[in-house]
């Protein structure tokens, strides 16, 4: 699972750099700028609908362990609250 991790860091700091070299080409052009971060938040919302909401653990427990290695850890996504209150309710059923 080490490798995994690793190879998926160096996938994520190719695509990373490949994004900040994409904005650094358009450094000039608004316009293509909040193009970029449209996108970039259309795959946000992309990836926590598709993969992680499914990937949460189905209970409360589980989900408490994993919210607080993710702040023990450091970089908390950017997860809106009405979300994050609907998996509190779905999990409250």
């Amino acid at each position: 699972m080490i490798h995994g991790l690793t190879l998926e860091k160096e996938q994520l700091t190719e695509a990373l750099l490949a994004l900040r070299a994409l904005a650094q080409c358009h450094r000039e052009d608004p316009k293509a700028l909040l193009n970029i971060l449209r996108q970039l938040e259309a795959c946000h919302r992309d990836i926590t609908d598709r993969y992680l909401l499914p990937a949460l653990p189905n209970t409360r427990h589980a989900l408490f362990d994993l919210l607080k290695e993710m702040e023990e850890k450091g970089g908390w996504p950017y997860i809106p609250r009405l979300q994050l209150r609907q998996i509190i309710e779905q999990l409250s059923e």
